[in-house]
């Protein structure tokens, strides 16, 4: 096993470039293909690239939002003192790769955007504290967890079809949950990556006297000197009003209250989960838990440091999505698997598909959009289940984005390590995900 890690992550090594460059031959590969298999013209691509550019840019925003705000809510010092105790009780590596891996799955459960914050900040700790760690190994474990929100709480497309007035209603229904991700079978499936993924993860790290890349210490913030000098001006500043409101304890308590009290009102009211309400949440969850406004927006501006690459990218991915939308090249790649398809196959041929156009079309709630019409008019066609096929889509998304560096980019930028870095272990996570993926769809049909 060390062999084949040790291929596949000097592969990446050599020949992974930076995720913008990424993003960059992405654009390039799929207007190459929109014109010699659909036989587009340039000049129309390229007017449906420009005109898709922005499209994602109000999720662009939402993605923005929900990791800074989830960065706090994960540095928070409740959370922190909570990770803290966890981590204490760690003392070999092995053992912290599984820690990483449950801590990054069960928090992408819960919330996506959450667990791929909290994993990354765990995953440092556990390095920093725990003597021997393979740095990389460890951050690609806490990232792997990241598979488990296609079955979790927040998996956007079986959220999206259980919510009366979605896009495809019209042609699929309403799906209840209870038929997608709380079905017993992808309940078990969850459970299986739960328990298999961290110790596949922990199998990776390297045996006692092979080499290991430990952590580079500077990151320790917390030994990191923080000398106050207080002038006379700091202790006038102390006495005014605005320094007073600023670390204010009644004002985040009580906005922080009125913010929770919506949220019950909503939900009493009949109102369904969506990214806006999980921002809302995390929002106002941060505000109590930091415990005044300055405290909130000094944590806030740490947690800006992880978004640069996802405001720079997440534009030419929507490019990508148009050029495929544009072009026909998703009605092709899905006819050809549902050309091959049963009733009970074709979650199995969902799954694969949406595998292959997550490359161009990382983002769940765009990629159903293209992809959703052609797969659930295929399952009515031939009569297979609409929830089954709706799933098997999330999880291809999922199990696909163990690679994709549209979604490791807050990893990244939380661990100070690139992407070669840790590519070659997601490789092999992704290969043992997709077993367990196959398995449940097929199984499931």
């Amino acid at each position: 096993m060390q062999k084949i890690t040790g291929f596949f992550t000097e592969l990446m090594r050599k020949y992974l470039p930076d995720p913008f460059v990424f993003a960059i031959g992405l654009t390039l590969l799929t207007m190459a293909l929109a014109v010699l298999v659909e036989g587009q013209g340039v000049m129309a691509l390229t007017t449906a690239w420009g005109k898709g550019f922005w499209t994602l840019l109000a999720f662009t925003t939402q993605m923005a939002v929900i990791l800074t705000m989830g960065y706090v809510l994960a540095t928070a010092p409740l959370t922190e003192r909570l990770l803290d105790r966890i981590v204490d009780k760690v003392h070999e590596p092995r053992m912290a790769i599984i820690v990483a891996t449950l801590v990054g799955g069960i928090g992408s459960y819960l919330n996506w955007g959450f667990g791929l914050v909290i994993g990354g900040i765990v995953a440092r700790k556990l390095a920093l504290r725990v003597k021997g760690v393979h740095y990389p190994l460890i951050i690609a474990s806490a990232y792997s967890g990241f598979t488990l929100y296609g079955l979790g709480l927040s998996a956007s497309i079986p959220v999206l079809i259980s919510t009366k007035g979605h896009p495809l209603e019209a042609q699929m229904g309403v799906i209840p949950l209870s038929e997608t991700i709380f079905s017993p079978t992808m309940l078990v499936t969850a459970l299986v990556v739960l328990v298999t993924l961290p110790l596949l993860n922990a199998w990776l790290h390297p045996k006692p006297g092979q080499p290991v890349k430990e952590i580079d210490p500077a990151l320790d913030d917390s030994k990191t000197p923080k000398v106050l000098v207080s002038t006379d001006e700091d202790i006038a500043d102390s006495k005014t009003i605005a320094h007073k409101l600023n670390n204010s304890r009644i004002l985040s308590g009580l906005i922080g209250l009125m913010g929770l009290a919506y949220v019950i009102i909503f939900f009493r009211a009949g109102g369904s989960m969506d990214l806006n309400l999980i921002n809302f949440i995390i929002l106002f969850l941060g505000i109590i838990l930091l415990g005044t406004p300055i405290a909130y927006v000094e944590k806030l501006n740490e947690g800006i440091k992880t978004i640069g690459g996802i405001i720079l990218q997440y534009p030419f991915y929507a490019g990508i999505m148009a050029i495929m939308a544009a072009s026909g090249l998703v009605e092709t790649l899905s006819h050809y698997f549902v050309q091959v398809a049963t009733p009970g196959t074709l979650p199995f041929w969902g799954l694969i598909s949406s595998f292959v156009i997550n490359f161009f079309a990382p983002s769940a709630g765009g990629h159903w959009v293209i992809q959703g019409p052609f797969m659930i008019e295929a399952a009515k066609s031939i009569g297979a289940s609409v929830g089954h096929t709706a799933t098997a889509v999330m999880l291809g998304n999922a199990w696909n984005d163990l690679i994709q560096p549209f979604w490791i980019l807050p990893a990244l930028a939380l661990s100070k390590l690139k992407l070669k870095d840790i590519m070659g272990y997601t490789v092999i996570m992704m290969f043992w995900i997709g077993i367990v993926y196959t398995v449940a769809v097929l199984a499931w049909g």
